[in-house]
């Protein structure tokens, strides 16, 4: 238990709205709630409560809820007395199927264990438990994919809580190297690779994108994997296409379908073409194949 106080910021949605806007705060929004609950109001609508360890930007919180849609939505804040809020939360949350994937947390293990699909993944400081639409669009293209092609060698940009190369490593056991801008999220992959049982076929390391020595010293990959956001995505189009042999794949996602056609049009100005696409709700999911050099 942990005895300093929290701050908690409450919203009230629609039930379909709350489950996406808890993901979002805790995937998306930085730095990202340490936990979230969601409560049925038996309204119809649902609450949503999300912790901090420090008292978060209302005003940067407020945009980030206006980026959303979601301007006339009201946002308390208050401060809550200290207590082992991440436990109390990993309770609450469901597994996710996505594809042949169910993602879940240890709570439900003995209801999952002889699922060989099944991924034992908790919440944390990390991005990735498979709530948020970006995240279950990957697991899907990842599904689809692999019931056509082959991977032997793949890079995750981005890799949060390792979800993704988890994915990669279940449907191909491949070898796969997990990069994260961010050391935490990378030693919580590492923590997550080990409770897996895959951490002999995964490499991590702290990098900005695929120019990091250890991944141009792997490159080229059958499969690149950047769930990520729009921006530093078409930032990276060229590089990633540099980093996959030739015939590649890339699964891309963290897109907004606003932001779909820019992504699509910056890709296929470095040579790739459009293989699939997946949209939950607002977000989308791209996978493409690079045609050129």
């Amino acid at each position: 238990m942990d005895d300093a106080p929290s701050y908690k910021a409450s919203l009230t949605l629609p039930r379909r709205l709350a489950e996406t806007i808890a993901a979002a705060l805790s995937e998306l929004f930085w730095p990202p709630a340490e936990t979230i609950g969601l409560f049925d109001n038996g309204d119809g609508a649902w609450r949503v409560e999300a912790t901090f360890r420090e008292l978060p930007d209302a005003a940067a919180l407020r945009d980030f809820l206006h980026r959303q849609g979601l301007s006339n939505v009201s946002v308390s804040f208050e401060e809550v007395p200290g207590a082992d809020w991440v436990a109390i939360t990993r309770e609450r949350l469901h597994p996710v199927c996505a594809g042949r994937f169910l993602i879940h947390g240890s709570h439900d293990r003995a209801n999952t264990q002889h699922n060989r699909w099944a991924i034992e993944i908790e919440a944390a400081q990390a991005f990735g438990t498979a709530h948020h639409e970006s995240t279950c669009g990957c697991l899907m293209a990842i599904d689809d994919l692999a019931r056509r092609d082959a991977v032997k060698a793949a890079l995750d940009i981005g890799t949060g809580t390792g979800i993704l190369v988890f994915a990669a490593a279940r449907s191909w056991r491949a070898h796969v190297i997990a990069s994260d801008i961010d050391p935490v999220a990378v030693a919580i992959a590492k923590e997550n690779f080990r409770r897996n049982g895959v951490l002999d076929t995964v490499a991590c390391v702290t990098a900005r994108g695929p120019a990091h020595p250890l991944i141009r010293a792997n490159a080229p990959f059958d499969l690149v994997i950047a769930n990520i956001l729009a921006t530093p995505l078409i930032a990276m189009a060229h590089e990633i296409a540099r980093a996959l042999r030739p015939g590649g794949i890339v699964i891309l996602s963290g897109i907004t379908r606003e932001q779909a056609g820019r992504v699509a049009a910056a890709y296929g100005a470095a040579g790739f073409t459009r293989l699939r696409q997946f949209t939950i709700y607002d977000w989308v999911t791209l996978t493409l194949r690079h045609t050129s050099r």
